[in-house]
């Protein structure tokens, strides 16, 4: 069943950048009846909890935005957290989700649950078709558990369980720690910082040769509502009960050489750039195949120069309280 203003639609991980842009998309659509709660009050790892949420509350549809997420640093020094916090969060979710009879659920994953070896750009059907990157693994396999329990759903329960797959996202309410957040949000935070306090070098991690593909989070949230939006025989038609993800991103990828290049000339940074060899790369290259998004008919609309002055910005509008 598609959308509908009269829904009552639970976001769960509304106040992370992904859920709060996907808050916003929705409010800005007219969409009054955003139910959300948060973790102080809803501990979507403990299953007795989110059964009572669902329980307390009319749901029509869920959007499951809620993950723990962080970058190389974090993904391989808390291995246990990512995998078994993410495993039920999603599990329990969905879980209740069915027990409900929820009208759709919305299951948001992401590229890093493709191999760390494969064609580029990446197709829907290269999914565990090779071994992971080491370096977010994981994370990764939370994720693909998440996308395979909705189609097991789907299959055993007639649900409409769907599974979006974003490229690397990036925007205004991001992660800007050095240790845990991503490429951009960690950049932004250095240039920034080197610049406030007149820095002679910035160090990067890694080459700076890896390419990567960045998507703006406003343009994942219209995406969302996009895919939602769909009549579920529309969906069914593009996807299979045992390939139903779809990949949301841009189809264009930068090497970080490059967005180190973009970020220093935003921030008017005059210092040295220093590549640091001795930290991890990650996978090489990786951009998604988008085709299939496009042949339904959403393509991106920001552009990466455009989203990175805009993030840069609401950072150092932001700062101190972003820090960190």
């Amino acid at each position: 069943m598609k959308l509908d203003q009269k829904d009552n639609i639970f976001i769960a991980g509304h106040k992370g950048m992904v859920g709060s842009a996907i808050k916003k998309c929705f409010e800005e659509k007219g969409f009054k009846n955003i139910i959300f709660e948060d973790r102080t009050n809803l501990d979507l790892t403990s299953q007795n909890q989110v059964s009572n949420f669902f329980k307390k509350n009319k749901i029509d549809k869920v959007i499951i935005a809620a993950a723990k997420v962080g970058g190389i640093g974090a993904n391989s020094k808390y291995p246990v957290d990512f995998l078994i916090d993410n495993l039920y969060i999603q599990s329990n979710l969905l879980r209740e989700s069915q027990v409900y009879d929820i009208d759709q659920v919305l299951f948001l994953g992401s590229s890093c649950i493709y191999p760390k070896i494969t064609q580029n750009p990446i197709k829907e059907d290269q999914l565990m078709s090779g071994k992971l990157e080491a370096t977010n693994e994981w994370y990764a396999l939370a994720k693909i558990a998440g996308i395979k329990l909705s189609e097991a759903y789907n299959i055993q329960f007639k649900t409409d369980f769907r599974s979006i797959m974003p490229t690397n996202l990036y925007g205004p309410e991001d992660n800007f720690d050095l240790e845990n957040g991503h490429v951009i949000p960690a950049l932004i935070n250095k240039f920034f910082d080197a610049v406030k306090n007149n820095l002679d070098s910035v160090e990067i991690w890694g080459s700076g040769n890896p390419q990567r593909e960045f998507l703006h989070v406003n343009d994942l949230a219209n995406a969302v509502f996009f895919i939602m939006s769909l009549e579920k025989e529309v969906y069914s038609k593009f996807t299979k009960p045992s390939l139903s993800h779809i990949n949301i991103g841009t189809g264009e990828d930068i090497s970080i050489k490059q967005l180190v290049k973009k970020l220093t000339k935003i921030s008017g940074f005059k210092g040295e750039i220093i590549y640091n060899t001795n930290k991890p790369d990650g996978t090489i290259k990786k951009a998604l195949d988008v085709s299939k998004i496009e042949s339904l008919g959403w393509k991106h609309n920001i552009s990466l120069d455009e989203g990175l002055e805009e993030t840069f910005k609401w950072y150092s509008n932001n700062y101190p309280q972003v820090r960190k």
